[in-house]
């Protein structure tokens, strides 16, 4: 046994604690995991499709405003890539929510999955940039926002914003950057802490994290940085 707030591994706001062994080498407890997350932010997705959604777009009366909405779907990329912490985990993720999301029923079909590509990979391109190395509120934040701008750039002004004028789709693009920093990548940071605080993540690193935090102690070293 491991005193952790002595051990090197210790993290602070630089060092965070990494995937166990070589980032590419996924576990099976992996998988199941974020396919359980994923089901589960699909059905949620669901539920703000029908019952919320609709609602919010109406009192956002201005069009692009309408954009500060994205960040919702953005949220099991941003939770993927923080609890596993490996190439894919995001996208994983991302692409299991959107496949219940179609599957229980929504207004866009399965363009649904283009979408989920472009979220996910906004995330794992910001994380593989830092070598998945670097997780904290800062590096999520810019996950989620790299994953809006790809989202509104590379689909959205193509399809759903075929009527704006270009200064109205700039300013789509910056709403949807705001949601994505602040909505996709604080709150996937809180939802990620809050699942840690409960015990079910004491297999992965945000869960020796958090018993780092409480000075508490492991059976393992930390894979620190």
């Amino acid at each position: 046994m491991t005193r952790l707030e002595n051990h090197p591994g210790w993290p602070r706001a630089d060092r965070h604690i990494t995937a166990s062994g070589r980032v590419t080498a996924w576990r099976g407890i992996e998988f199941v995991t974020l396919a359980v997350l994923g089901v589960a932010f699909g059905v949620a997705f669901w539920g703000w499709d029908v019952f919320l959604y609709p609602f919010v777009i109406a009192g956002l009366a201005f069009p692009p405003a309408q954009s500060l909405t994205l960040g919702v779907w953005l949220l099991p990329a941003v939770a993927g890539g923080l609890i596993v912490r490996r190439p894919g985990a995001a996208l994983f993720t991302e692409l299991i929510a959107a496949n219940v999301e179609m599957l229980l029923g929504n207004q866009w079909g399965p363009a649904v999955f283009v979408s989920a590509v472009l979220q996910g990979l906004g995330v794992e391109l910001v994380l593989a940039i830092l070598r998945w190395r670097r997780f904290g509120v800062g590096v999520v934040m810019l996950g989620g926002a790299l994953a809006a701008t790809l989202e509104l750039i590379c689909y959205e002004w193509w399809t759903n914003m075929l009527e704006y004028e270009f200064g109205w789709k700039l300013l789509a693009l910056g709403f949807a950057i705001v949601s994505g920093a602040l909505v996709a990548g604080v709150g996937g940071w809180a939802v990620t802490r809050a699942l840690a605080a409960t015990g079910v993540l004491d297999s992965f690193p945000p869960g020796r994290e958090h018993r780092l935090a409480a000075g508490g102690w492991d059976d393992e070293d930390p894979d620190a940085t």
